[in-house]
């Protein structure tokens, strides 16, 4: 591999349920689509990369080179057990690349909890972050918004939501441009003592970290869809419901407005003359816009795309690592993460009778 760019982005290359053919066909993409693209560093068996590479019309060089690794972790492996058998992996590799500097994101459509578990141990948490989550963006009326936490936490505490509202905050800002996001605690109602105690707490020590994000309340599934707020903040279990959920209905309504508007000619002609209209909503609510949710918490950038990404979706997460890279994000990151730990470690003031 050449040496290490401070803009280099690692791609796993071995771990998707397309194979490599489509992730090398992705990095093509990407680079078709950017002509001032990070150099790209693809992880995976040189034997099978380089005909690939040849096949897509790409050269090895300054912009495209390969890290080899033997091995692939499958989405079958235990993550730990993966982790410890197969250290000549894909996965495994392009972590360290990330640890040791050699690139700055690492893009992986492979198994989530091992990439979960690999992020974790291997780059560590950044200080001051107990929890890593991962950031989806979803459309919503007039735009997007930021899920997190999207999965990697199922099982968190009030601070760990404090800490998704800043991460979030600060993703947001990157990828949708919204300069001073509002964020929003998802639960079952927005009326006093609705939600749980987890809620309830997070609640109230997201008011008392004051203007480090622009805290509107809590909200409830009426107001996810609109435009309400841009930051969506929740634990792993339920955000990765709400975005599976709404993955799925996505299918399913494109699928029956298929159907229906091939039911007879009539309908079938009065689909051709809105093409345009039809286009435009399906890009719009395309799961594949931004391809993969970035792992944020750690000390390097991991982004993660489904492991069923196509082209178009491992292309969409290369161009994100871009924006993570531009950025600078870690950085900003820890200073609002120090500043909240400190404002909820004081001591609550008295209260007066």
């Amino acid at each position: 591999m050449s040496s290490g760019s401070p803009g280099r982005i690692a791609v796993d290359a071995m771990g998707g349920d397309l194979g490599p053919a489509e992730v090398v066909a992705a990095v093509k993409l990407a680079q078709s689509q950017d002509a001032q693209l990070d150099p790209v560093t693809l992880v995976g068996d040189r034997a099978v990369l380089e005909p690939l590479i040849q096949q897509a019309g790409l050269r090895l060089g300054p912009k495209l080179d390969i890290f080899h690794a033997s091995e692939v972790v499958t989405m079958d492996d235990k993550p730990l057990m993966a982790l410890k058998k197969k250290k000549d992996s894909s996965m495994v590799r392009a972590i360290e690349l990330v640890k040791n500097g050699d690139a700055k994101v690492l893009v992986s459509c492979g198994n989530t909890g091992a990439l979960m578990a690999g992020g974790t141990l291997r780059l560590r948490m950044m200080e001051g972050v107990n929890r890593p989550a991962l950031a989806a963006v979803v459309p919503r009326q007039g735009g997007h918004f930021i899920l997190i936490d999207a999965g990697a936490n199922p099982e968190a505490k009030p601070e760990h939501l404090v800490h998704n509202a800043i991460l979030g905050s600060h993703y947001c800002r990157i990828m949708l441009g919204v300069a001073n996001p509002r964020v929003g605690l998802m639960t079952i109602g927005t009326e006093e003592g609705k939600g749980n105690a987890l809620i309830t707490e997070t609640n109230d020590q997201l008011r008392r970290i004051g203007s480090l994000v622009n805290y509107s309340g809590p909200i409830e599934g009426f107001d996810v869809f609109t435009d309400h707020v841009d930051v969506v903040v929740c634990d792993g279990f339920v955000g990765n419901i709400m975005l599976k959920s709404w993955e799925s209905l996505v299918k399913f309504f494109s699928g029956m407005l298929r159907e229906e508007l091939q039911a007879n000619p009539l309908r079938a002609a009065g689909a051709l003359l809105s093409r345009g209209a039809f286009t435009a909503l399906k890009e719009r609510i395309n799961p594949e816009r931004y391809g993969g949710a970035p792992l944020l918490g750690l000390k390097g950038n991991i982004l993660k795309a489904h492991g069923s990404s196509n082209r178009a979706a491992i292309s969409s997460a290369i161009h994100a690592a871009r924006e993570i890279i531009k950025a600078d994000m870690n950085h900003r990151i820890e200073a609002d993460i120090a500043r909240a730990n400190e404002l909820l470690s004081a001591p609550l003031p008295e209260a007066t009778i």
